[in-house]
C-alpha cells in the first residue's frame, strides 16, 4: 500500500525560489542619435536640478531672493514670480493632474520615453555608468576585472576606491541639492560646511545620499523591473498604435552572420539583415534582447537602435532594423504596403484637450487671481444678541490675507441689515462709521467683527450680510458674505 503524499511536502518540493537572483549586466558604450539625445538632457536635467536653488529673483525688500523655494515656517511656494499659499493647493493638484496626463501622452505617441529619457533613476544611472567606464573601462575590461575578482591588486582596490569615492561624491550632491530648495541654498551652504545647519539638513542629505548611492550605483535596473509600479501601467495604456523600440523581424529575419548570409544570397536564397552580433545585447541598461519582442525589461531608451544602426553602416545595409515602430507597420510591410503613422488619433487629441483645458485653467486662475482676500466665520455662541436698546449685534471672526510683500491700509464696508454699524473690537480707527487698518505684508490677520443693527430697523428674520474689504491705496476689493442672524 502506497503512503499518502502529504499536499504540504509536495507544494514545498515543487515551488521554485520567490524572485529571480540578480544578473549582472555590463552595459557598452555607444555613440549615436539616441545617446546624443540622453547626453543632452542628462546635461540639461542635472544643471537644473544642481544649479536651480542659487537663481536669485527680487521680490522686495524683506522677502527672500531664491527663486525657487518652499519656505515651510512661513507655509509659502516661490516660483520665479509667483507666490503660493497654503490656501492655493489647488495649482499644486492642477500641476499633478496635468504631469499625469503628459505623461499618458508620452505613453500614447512613444511608449516609455519618461523611462528612457528623463527619469531620474534613468538619469542618474547613466552618470554613474559613465563614472565607472571612465575608471574601470568599457564592458570587456569590466566584464574581465569582475571575473578576477578573487586576485584583488593595489590597482584595482584604488580603481574601486575612485569609482565609489566619487559616486559618493555625487550622491553627496544629490542629496545636498534637494535640501537647498527649503532654505536660503548660500546661506545654508555655508552652515553645512561649518557644521552650523539644523541636524534636520544633515539627517534628510544622508537619507537622500544612501537612496542615490544605492539605486543608482548597485540595484538600478533592478529599480525599473522590479519596484517601479510604471511599467505595469504604462501597459494598460498604451495601444496598437504607439511607437516603441521594435526589432523589426520583417526585414531582420533570418538571422545569419555575414559571411553566411553573403553565401546564402550568392544562391538566391532570401536572408534578414540581422547578423547575430548581440551588439543591441551588449548596449542595453537592463540586459535584454529586444529581438525577443515587447519586454517589461526594456525602458526604450534607443542606445540599442544606436548600437544597430552602427554595425548596419558599417556592412553596407539599411539602418534603421532597430526602431521606433508597432506591429501594424511590420505587417504592413510584409504585406507590401507602406507604413502609416497615426500620431493624431482619438487617444493623443482626448490626452492634449484634456492638459490644454487644465493648463488654460490654472493660467487663467493665476493671472486673475486677487492678492487681498477675506474670510468670514459667524460666532456659534451666541448667534446673536439683543441689546438694552433692543438693536440687534451679531459678531464675526473676519481673517483678511495681504498677499502683497508691504503694507496696505484697508476699509471694511457692509451691506446688509438697514443703518448697521460696523466695529473691529480692540482696533481705534480714525473713522469709527468705517473702520481702516493696516495690514501686514505678506501674512494673515484675524480681526472680531460686531456688526449692529439699529432697533428702528430690525429684521425679522435673518438675512445676507456682505463683507467688503478695499484697498485705500490700490482700490483692490474683496469680499466674502454670511448671514446677519436674530435672535
Amino acid at each position: 500500500m502506497n503512503k499518502p503524499v502529504n499536499p504540504i511536502d509536495l507544494q514545498l518540493e515543487d515551488d521554485g525560489p520567490l524572485y529571480v537572483a540578480q544578473k549582472k549586466v555590463y552595459p557598452q558604450s555607444v555613440s549615436g542619435t539616441f545617446r546624443r539625445i540622453k547626453w543632452g538632457l542628462m546635461a540639461f536635467c542635472l544643471g537644473v536640478y544642481y544649479l536651480l536653488p542659487f537663481v536669485r529673483w527680487n521680490r522686495g525688500l524683506g522677502a527672500p531672493d531664491q527663486a525657487v523655494l518652499v519656505d515651510l515656517p512661513n507655509s509659502r511656494f516661490y516660483f520665479f514670480f509667483i507666490e503660493l499659499w497654503p490656501q492655493e493647493v489647488y495649482y499644486f493638484t492642477g500641476l499633478l493632474i496635468v504631469a499625469a496626463i503628459t505623461l499618458f501622452l508620452m505613453n500614447s505617441l512613444g511608449g516609455r520615453i519618461w523611462c528612457g529619457y528623463l527619469c531620474p533613476q534613468t538619469v542618474w544611472t547613466d552618470l554613474f555608468y559613465a563614472v565607472e567606464r571612465l575608471i574601470e573601462g568599457d564592458r570587456r575590461e569590466r566584464m574581465r576585472k569582475n571575473a578576477a575578482r578573487g586576485t584583488m591588486k593595489l590597482q584595482r582596490f584604488s580603481e574601486l576606491l575612485l569609482k565609489h569615492s566619487i559616486w559618493l561624491m555625487i550622491a553627496w550632491w544629490t542629496g545636498g541639492a534637494w535640501v537647498l530648495y527649503f532654505n536660503d541654498a548660500p546661506t545654508l551652504v555655508k552652515q553645512l560646511v561649518t557644521f552650523q545647519a539644523p541636524m534636520l539638513a544633515y539627517i534628510w542629505i544622508t537619507i537622500l545620499t544612501a537612496t542615490t548611492y544605492l539605486l543608482a550605483g548597485f540595484m538600478r535596473e533592478q529599480v525599473c523591473v522590479y519596484m517601479c509600479p510604471w511599467p505595469r501601467i504604462q501597459a494598460a495604456l498604451t495601444d496598437e498604435w504607439a511607437l516603441n523600440v521594435t526589432y523589426k523581424y520583417d526585414h531582420g529575419e533570418k538571422r545569419t552572420s555575414l559571411k553566411k548570409a553573403n553565401e546564402l544570397r550568392a544562391l538566391g536564397e532570401s536572408v534578414g539583415d540581422c547578423i547575430d552580433c548581440y551588439q543591441c545585447v551588449a548596449v542595453c541598461p537592463t540586459g535584454i534582447d529586444i529581438r525577443d519582442g515587447a519586454q517589461l525589461d526594456c525602458i526604450q531608451c534607443g542606445l540599442c537602435i544606436d548600437a544597430c544602426d552602427t554595425v548596419m553602416t558599417k556592412i553596407g545595409r539599411e539602418t534603421r532594423l532597430i526602431g521606433y515602430d508597432n506591429d501594424i507597420n511590420i505587417h504592413r510591410r510584409q504585406a507590401g504596403k507602406p507604413p502609416i503613422y497615426r500620431i493624431v488619433r482619438p487617444r493623443t487629441v482626448v490626452y492634449s484637450a484634456m492638459i490644454a483645458c487644465v493648463g488654460a485653467f490654472m493660467l487663467y486662475a493665476l493671472l486673475t487671481r486677487t492678492l487681498l482676500d477675506v474670510n468670514v466665520l459667524h460666532d456659534r455662541n451666541p448667534v446673536a444678541v439683543k441689546l438694552s436698546d433692543g438693536s440687534i449685534r451679531n459678531a464675526y471672526t473676519v481673517r483678511l490675507l495681504n498677499k502683497r510683500g508691504f503694507d496696505r491700509v484697508i476699509a471694511i464696508d457692509i451691506d446688509g441689515p438697514v443703518n448697521a454699524t460696523v466695529h473691529v473690537v480692540g482696533v481705534d480707527s480714525v473713522t469709527p462709521e468705517r473702520p481702516m487698518i493696516i495690514l501686514g505684508r505678506d501674512q494673515t490677520t484675524e480681526l472680531r467683527v460686531l456688526v449692529t443693527a439699529p432697533a428702528a430697523n430690525n429684521p425679522e428674520k435673518s438675512v445676507p450680510v456682505h463683507f467688503r474689504i478695499t484697498d485705500i491705496g490700490l482700490g483692490e476689493v474683496a469680499s466674502a458674505t454670511d448671514n446677519f442672524v436674530t435672535p
